[in-house]
């Protein structure tokens, strides 16, 4: 049976659909399952196209989380043409919420991640320089802004941004 989302023929695999119904899975291929929270090649992805008008919702979620990733000029003119009904689409807004925060590596950033600093990043009105390589644990995420966390450095509760750590 080949992948509901790229079509290739390949061994399929149970990957969890966050952000919908506890449980929700779907069957994809590896090099699905490892380019969803990772980077991206647009070259695997044409078969969104079918995958989007799926039956299955959760199938439906990964496209539409996916064409939302994909930075080409056919992904956003398929998003265009996407037609949800109210649940899934909500299932969607959820897990774009869910993801919507990610490290400078492109991997989703959660509440209560350990991330690590990956650049000197002086504090203004704190009066000093967190270091490279320090953890920050217990991040909090920044709910109108996808590009900044809040986490405690040295006793103090700062906002970083997000393309200054690295998901630990």
């Amino acid at each position: 049976m080949p992948c509901p989302l790229c079509a290739a023929d390949l061994p399929l695999s149970n990957f969890a659909v966050e952000g919908g119904p506890e449980g929700a899975s779907v069957a994809i291929c590896d090099t699905c399952s490892g380019q969803i929270d990772g980077a991206l090649d647009p070259d695997h992805w044409r078969g969104l196209a079918s995958a989007m008008w799926d039956e299955d919702a959760g199938i439906q979620v990964l496209a539409i989380r996916v064409l939302k990733r994909l930075d080409t000029g056919w992904a956003r003119d398929l998003l265009d043409q996407a037609y949800l009904d109210d649940d899934t689409q909500a299932w969607v807004d959820n897990v774009t919420a869910e993801t919507a925060h990610r490290d400078a590596n492109g991997a989703p950033l959660s509440a209560g991640d350990t991330v690590v600093l990956i650049k000197d990043l002086p504090v203004k009105g704190a009066g000093f320089t967190a270091k490279r390589g320090t953890a920050v644990r217990g991040i909090s995420l920044v709910a109108d802004n996808p590009a900044h966390i809040e986490g405690r450095v040295e006793g103090q509760r700062i906002v970083i941004v997000t393309e200054f750590v690295k998901k630990k």
